[in-house]
This record gives structure tokens, C-alpha cells and sequence, in this order.
């Protein structure tokens, strides 16, 4: 990895983008995969039907370019958002990931900022430093939360053009009060500051969990971002999208790509959202794995964090690496997220949860004991 470092700085690249690394999880082969907070129980047989028909129908006119205002998806998103928001608020690309990356292209830039509060999602920066943004780390307590409070100060002080506030938040699986969102954007009204409430996993959420599409009428430096990777099971199909003024899905206009949503994931999402009851049950499973795994983990004495995601940030662990290890070895895979004493467990199906935390005890009890 040194070496193809050194060959990659010998290129005339930009310069804040020196010595970065590309984003990316281990991908090895085992049994159980639970390190990417994928959705493992797979698109159930019904909707891979109504997708591979609505796809075969979309072949037949691959020879014409796609509906560039994907129309119909966006109507059907903004259906499946409800909150009274129209087409005119729905914008969509290629993964959440393209999404905020046109936002950074429309919005961000040299000479301009994004504010993130570390820890979190690992993209934002990366995302930062391809559109030339400069990416302001922010601070949050000892326990990783973030007060309505600190946020706004923060956002006053440093008067950013874009600010990330992820929701439940990666790694740690919380979830954010809207009275921060709220603070972050009154403050940062002087600065006109862009504000992204990324709800990646926001179908996870315990019931009850309001969505920040409750606080878009008469925000509109507001952005709410959504992705159907997780809940709908299409992380192969990458579609992500997010709701806001018109006038922002307007913005992005200005710098996506032409017809950058392919015929096929236009289907593909469409066929999805037509059949998401039977998406919307395994969520139910997927939710009630993950409060089995922060159950047993507070059992065998280890310190989750209250998870509103499909995966459980863990800590209490004397040798994280080596559990991980262990884990690894025992045929599960999950994630070294780089945080002293932590780990990051996707919940999975029934079987995959069951053989994690079996494996798990075992480790503990032969290698390792949680810190007092």
C-alpha cells in the first residue's frame, strides 16, 4: 500500500488530496458478513420478480437515453416520504454518497467549508476533499453526543458553508433530537450555512423516532438525505435521494451529470417502493436483532451505545483488534471502526446475530475481560 502511495503522489494531483487513502471497508471472504451495515436478509423473493419484470420492460428501450427528471421516481419517493412534500422536493442520484457529493459541488468548493462531528460517517471528508471543500472537524462530548448547545456554538464560531449532522449517526447508531437540527440552522443564518440531515438509517429508528422532514416547510437551506441501500436491501443498485426546497434539487441540476440516473435503477427503485411492505418486515427483524445484540452485549458486560440503526457500536473491550481478530477467525466479520476500546456490529438475520454473539462470548471468555 506504501508503494502504490508513493507511485499515486508521483502524478500532479491537487494538493489537499495528497496522501489521502480511498474509502473502504476489509472486503474478505467468510461465512458472515456483518462489517457494512448491509442489509443481509436479501430482497425477498416477490420484489426480485417485480424488479427483474420492471427491469426487462426498461431493456427494451436501453438504445434511448433515461428520463433525465426521473419524474416518476421522484413522485414515488415523495409518497413513500409523505410529510405533504411534492416531486418538485425530491432529488435523486446514484447513492446517498453522489447525493452529498453534488450538494458539496453546488454548495461547497475552494474557499468554502463543511463542518462535521467526528466521530461519524467517514465519507464526509473524502467528499470534502474531492469537490475542494474544506472540511472543519467539530467536537463532541466524551460520550460521542452532540447538545443542541455545543452544535450552535460551534456552527456560530466557525460560520461554515455546509454542515454534516448525521442522524443516526455512523458509527455510534444515535440518533439526533431535532432541537439540534433546529439550533444548527437558526445559527447558522448569518452565515447562510447549508444544513445536511443525513437519515441514512432512518427506518431503523425506534418507533416514534421523528424524521427532520418534519422541520423542511420554511427551511430551505435544509436538506434531509435518505438512501435505499439499507431498508429497501439495494446497496447493488445504489440509489440514494433526499428531500429539501425546490430550489435546492434546482441547484443540483446545475452540476449533475445528463441523465445520470440510468433506465435500469429508475426500474429498479420503482419496482422496489411498490413492493416495500415486504421490505419494511424484515426491518422489523433487522430492528429486533439489533436490540437482541445491545441485550446480550450489556449482559456479558460490555457498553453499547443505545443503537436507532441496524448495527451496535460497542465498547468496554480491553483489546478491540484482537476480539476482532477472534472474530474473524471464528468466521465473522464485523468492523475496526479505529475507536480505543470499540466495535461496530451489523445486525443481521436471526442465524448470523445468533453465531456473532456466541462466537463473541467465547472470545471473552478464553481471551479477553471488558474493562472495569
Amino acid at each position: 500500500m506504501t508503494d502504490q502511495l508513493e507511485r499515486l503522489n508521483r502524478l500532479p494531483l491537487r494538493t489537499n488530496l495528497r496522501g489521502l487513502r480511498p474509502y473502504g471497508a476489509p472486503q474478505l471472504d467468510v461465512p458472515i458478513l456483518l462489517n457494512v451495515n448491509e442489509n443481509t436478509h436479501g430482497v425477498p423473493a416477490d420484489v426480485r420478480a417485480a424488479i427483474t419484470e420492471a427491469v426487462s420492460t426498461a431493456a427494451a428501450g436501453l438504445n434511448r437515453y433515461p428520463d433525465r427528471e426521473f419524474t416518476e421516481l421522484r413522485e414515488a419517493l415523495a409518497e413513500y416520504l409523505g410529510h405533504g412534500l411534492g416531486a418538485e422536493n425530491i432529488w435523486a442520484a446514484n447513492g446517498s454518497n453522489e447525493v452529498l457529493q453534488q450538494i458539496l459541488q453546488a454548495f461547497g468548493g475552494p474557499g468554502r467549508t463543511a463542518l462535521g462531528f467526528p466521530p461519524t460517517y467517514s465519507m464526509y471528508p473524502l467528499l470534502a476533499a474531492g469537490t475542494d471543500t474544506e472540511y472543519i472537524v467539530g467536537a463532541r462530548a466524551a460520550d460521542y453526543g452532540l447538545s443542541a448547545e455545543s452544535a450552535a456554538r460551534q456552527v456560530r464560531e466557525l460560520e461554515p458553508n455546509i454542515v454534516f449532522l448525521c442522524s443516526p449517526n455512523n458509527p455510534t447508531g444515535t440518533g439526533l433530537g431535532l432541537d439540534v437540527v433546529e439550533a444548527v440552522y437558526d445559527a447558522g443564518q448569518a452565515s447562510q450555512t447549508i444544513v445536511i440531515v443525513d437519515e441514512a438509517y432512518h427506518e431503523f429508528a425506534h418507533d416514534g423516532t421523528p424524521s427532520a422532514l418534519t422541520l423542511l416547510p420554511g427551511r430551505e437551506r435544509l436538506i434531509v438525505s435518505r438512501t435505499m441501500s439499507k431498508a429497501f436491501a439495494l446497496a447493488g443498485a445504489r440509489l440514494g435521494y433526499m428531500a429539501a426546497a425546490p430550489e435546492v434539487t434546482d441547484a443540483l441540476r446545475l452540476v449533475r451529470l445528463p441523465y445520470h440516473l440510468s433506465a435500469i435503477t429508475q426500474a429498479t427503485a420503482l419496482a422496489a417502493l411498490h413492493h416495500r411492505v415486504a421490505l419494511m418486515a424484515d426491518v422489523e427483524d433487522i430492528k429486533r436483532q439489533r436490540d437482541r445484540i445491545v441485550s446480550e452485549l450489556t449482559r456479558l458486560g460490555l457498553k453499547p451505545a443505545a443503537s436507532d440503526s441496524n448495527y451496535v457500536f460497542f465498547g468496554g473491550l480491553e483489546s478491540p483488534h484482537d476480539v476482532w481478530q477472534g472474530l474473524l477467525d471464528a468466521g465473522v466479520l464485523i468492523r475496526d471502526v479505529g475507536i480505543p476500546g470499540h466495535l461496530r456490529v451489523t445486525a443481521g438475520t436471526e442465524t448470523e446475530t445468533t453465531a456473532f454473539l456466541e462466537a463473541l462470548e467465547r472470545i471473552l471468555t478464553s481471551h479477553a475481560t471488558p474493562q472495569a
